[in-house]
């Protein structure tokens, strides 16, 4: 096909025309597609009909599956919001690419410069160069860093600028990212998720590759150590899950194969930093920080911090540990700085800023201040404090409107700038089934490499959701593209991976977990387990409400529902007296009580579907999820999947009974769909169980995760028997119910060839360490891994966790049940081994959390030397 031709069936296809006076990205001022679209254009013009349509559902089932997400402050998604990202990729040609790399490394070199004056010497301070206003009256300026350690003269190791494209086709900047710029780890998904549903066309056209350049950024972190010689400890700081872009700081710590932590993980000791691990503190090295400055020490910063790291400016004073970027970095972030660069880079560089900023003016100098009140029409007014103030257009103000700006541009001229107008290029967004125009804005990534800095060859490219837009934002409801930057020669597959041939050091194992993600493993264990043992009692409700009064299942519903209430779940409500015996305090025998209504039923279900109500399934599920988005850098990909569908089958089985709940009766296929529903749920459980046990490594992470869940399945069967005892006298339908509950009916018809009794139903549930559902299986689980995890004890000694766990076996062991007892005898025995253990397994959850989730003082492992640590 010729090239007309070409041109003529992706016109025809594609249908897109840009409005006038506009820089389009793809399309010319002639209506002709640029050169550097051609090949990709005429790669879509050749699809099918719907599959670009197809392409795109593809890759929103690949963000869903991957679980990319980006949380907006305030909104209902929360922390599931789905990252948004266009088919479309945005394409910039290589001669073009090659300018904007060179500007951009010669802006980061000069923001570096200009970090290490203002924190050091300030002679552009003291030579006039810089207002004192500018900085001084900034509140990200922290005067605690002045003089502060900076590894090889860098303190912006990574930053990130916001270009756009001006109505005459230069690229100008309209933002810097000085302090944690975010969007690498972003842009990284994205363009596996492009490659994905565009692998013929991502194949064909020369695309730069990303790894380079997080090759080297391993290799500047690594440099950055203050040991050197040693093998640096690199951790990436984060605020934690609720912040904007958590998926990002997990995404990329496991990508670049470093320990994410929050505050609570780190603590600083004698001017240095460390790591809570279960063997103790171990020093920190370099820290990638995603935190806000002001938050990172509540002793020399912002006191009102939480997050932060008491003592890490005192350790960055004595040099040793180096954070990236440097503290006190996000005073560059303000717009203010734009107008003053230009003569900087005369000033620092010696040669003139090769890619210019928007055109700013700061108020706080007269003659600005004097322009932008006498051209207020013509700018764009932006209060620097607070930084999320939105802009506000001279324009599109009323002259009650104008005076009032005016007037408290005078009060504090020092708190105002005001900009050129934006007018920003368009590029193809995909929508309802057609391209439109956009506008876009380009956020390249550089990090210092060598003395110099390296461009990521890419970027995350923003688009606004409407056309005519100034600002484009992922906050405000605007979605994502790849960038491709085209090579002009083939490009060589680059990976992090090792290369075959290459020497590896053999490791097996690793005791450097924190503490923190030891924790949330252990609670993760016990809300997963504690998710299947609820939804089976529920199930065992139902299903007798579904077969109804017909085959006598009045009395074991009823007695399920006190299971439920008196194992700590809920039945609340008006019909709660329906369903629950009259007893306070201890656990004493009750009378059977009535069979509920079948209103109750649904009440139960939709209870333990709302997430809001906490002691329900529901409850337990959204802590499941939440414990999994903090550690979700330890989890595989299928079983994050596995935990997402899980969370969203719980809250629609949830959904499916609120029409319900007046009492009305309802079609028996509406019971059907929930007992489905709940049956779905145990088998989703059951699975996420099984990817658990097969395919974790048997590391710490994955032994504290499963020490979680059999704590939780053992205090289940304790309260399982202890309500069993407490709710008939004699043995009847209920054993039934607790076989059905404990999966092991089948097991005890295999050995007893009579209906069940208690004392048989005891041993197999209590003591019989061969059912992995019993007591003693779940005691015996725990000895192992308590024994793995406190292999570095003194030999002939044991712990208090170890001592807790032997006592409790040899109880089980030893408890006789075969001599021969009366009911009430039985109901004797076994209630008080249920309370004893009970209070046991509880004393041991809060010896576990006082000896390796908490650091109260700094400990290290018996028989092991201690870290080396660098002089001051």
């Amino acid at each position: 096909m010729s090239q007309s031709a070409v041109k003529q069936s992706v016109a025809s296809q594609l249908q897109y025309s840009v409005a006038r006076g506009t820089f389009d990205e793809m399309t010319g001022p002639d209506g002709q597609r640029r050169p550097h679209w051609a090949e990709f254009l005429a790669a879509i013009a050749t699809l099918p009909d719907g599959a670009l349509q197809k392409r795109l559902e593809k890759g929103l089932r690949l963000i869903r599956d991957s679980g990319v997400t980006y949380n907006v402050y305030g909104d209902k998604a929360g922390t599931d919001r789905p990252w948004e990202l266009d088919p479309i990729p945005f394409l910039i040609g290589a001669d073009e690419w090659r300018g904007i790399e060179d500007s951009l490394i010669q802006r980061a070199t000069l923001l570096n410069l200009i970090l290490h004056d203002l924190y050091g010497a300030q002679k552009l301070l003291k030579e006039g160069y810089l207002p004192p206003a500018l900085v001084f009256s900034h509140p990200d300026f922290w005067r605690p860093l002045h003089g502060a350690s900076l590894p090889r003269d860098t303190s912006l190791v990574l930053y990130a600028a916001d270009i756009a494209r001006s109505p005459d086709g230069r690229w100008w900047v309209i933002g810097d990212r000085t302090a944690a710029p975010s969007g690498a780890g972003y842009a990284l998904e994205n363009r596996i998720i492009t490659a994905r549903i565009h692998p013929d066309i991502y194949k064909k056209l020369w695309v730069e590759r990303l790894a380079p350049f997080f090759l080297k950024v391993q290799e500047t972190l690594l440099r950055l150590s203050p040991r050197q010689g040693d093998m640096p400890r690199i951790v990436l700081y984060t605020p934690g899950p609720y912040n904007e872009t958590y998926f990002e700081h997990a995404y990329l710590a496991r990508y670049l194969g470093i320990t994410l932590v929050d505050g609570d993980d780190l603590t600083n000791r004698g001017d240095r930093v460390y790591l809570k691990t279960l063997n103790g503190l171990r020093q920190v090295d370099v820290i990638i920080r995603r935190t806000d400055d002001g938050y990172c020490d509540p002793l020399e910063l912002r006191s009102d911090s939480s997050l932060g790291i008491a003592g890490l400016v005192q350790a960055v004073h004595a040099g040793t540990v180096s954070v990236a970027n440097g503290l006190g970095a996000s005073v560059l972030e303000s717009a203010a700085w734009l107008a003053f660069l230009p003569r900087l880079c005369r000033v620092l560089l010696h040669e003139d800023l090769k890619m210019p900023s928007v055109a700013t003016w700061w108020c706080g100098q007269k003659t600005e201040l004097n322009y932008v009140i006498s051209n207020l029409d013509k700018l764009c007014v932006r209060q620097l404090l607070p930084s999320l103030a939105q802009p506000l257009c001279g324009r599109n103000l009323s002259s009650a409107e104008r005076a009032n700006l005016i007037a408290r541009i005078i009060s504090s001229p020092y708190n105002y700038i005001a900009q050129e107008i934006v007018s920003l290029s368009t590029a193809p967004l995909w929508n309802m089934n057609r391209l439109e125009p956009r506008p876009v804005v380009t956020r390249i990534h550089l990090a210092s490499y060598r003395g110099s800095y390296v461009a990521m060859p890419g970027g995350l490219t923003r688009v606004a959701p409407a056309d005519g837009l100034s600002t484009v934002s992922m906050q405000h409801g605007g979605t994502s593209k790849d960038t491709w930057i085209l090579s002009e020669k083939p490009v060589e597959p680059i990976t992090l991976l090792r290369p075959a041939g290459a020497p590896s050091k053999l490791v097996r194992g690793a005791r450097d977990l924190s503490s923190r993600v030891a924790d949330n493993m252990f609670w993760m264990g016990r809300h997963l387990e504690r998710s299947e043992l609820t939804t089976r009692i529920l199930r065992a409700a139902l299903a007798r409400q579904v077969e109804g009064a017909g085959l006598g299942q009045e009395e074991t519903l009823a007695i399920v529902l006190s299971m439920l209430t008196m194992c700590g779940h809920s039945v609340t409500g008006d019909q709660a007296e329906n369903t629950m015996p009259p007893c306070e305090g201890e656990r004493r025998h009750a009378t059977p009580p009535r069979r509920p209504h079948e209103s109750v039923i649904r009440q139960v279900i939709r209870i333990h579907g709302d997430p809001e109500h906490s002691s329900g399934l529901g409850h337990s599920i959204c802590h499941l999820q939440r414990i999994a988005t903090v550690v979700r850098d330890r989890l595989s990909l299928d079983t994050w999947r596995a935990i997402r569908r899980l969370a969203e089958t719980v809250r629609c089985t949830g959904r499916g009974v609120v029409s319900q709940t007046d009492g009305s009766q309802a079609a028996d296929g509406d019971l059907d769909e929930m007992l489905l529903r709940l049956n779905e749920v145990i088998q989703m459980t059951e699975a996420l169980s099984g990817l658990v046990m097969e395919n974790m490594t048997r590391d710490m992470s994955w032994r504290f995760l499963d020490a979680g869940r059999r704590l939780e399945r053992a205090i289940h069967v304790l309260d399982l028997m202890a309500t069993t005892i407490s709710c008939t006298t004699e043995d009847g339908p209920v054993l039934d119910v607790v076989l059905g509950i404990s999966d092991s009916m089948m097991t005890y018809r295999a050995r007893y060839l009579v209906p069940p009794t208690l004392v048989p139903l005891a041993d197999l549930l209590l003591c019989d360490e061969s059912n992995p559902r019993s007591l003693a299986f779940q005691l015996s689980a725990l000895q192992e891994h308590m024994d793995a995890i406190c292999a570095d004890r003194m030999p002939g000694t044991f712990t208090a966790e170890q001592k807790a766990i032997i006592a409790m076996l040899a109880t089980v062991r030893t408890l006789d049940l075969e001599s021969p007892l009366s009911v009430g005898s039985a109901n004797t025995v076994i209630g008080t081994i249920c309370r004893d253990m009970t209070l046991k397994l509880r004393t041991l959850s809060e010896i576990l959390n006082r000896q390796y989730f908490t650091h109260a003082v700094e400990t290290l492992p018996l028989f092991t030397q201690p870290e080396p640590r660098a002089s001051s």
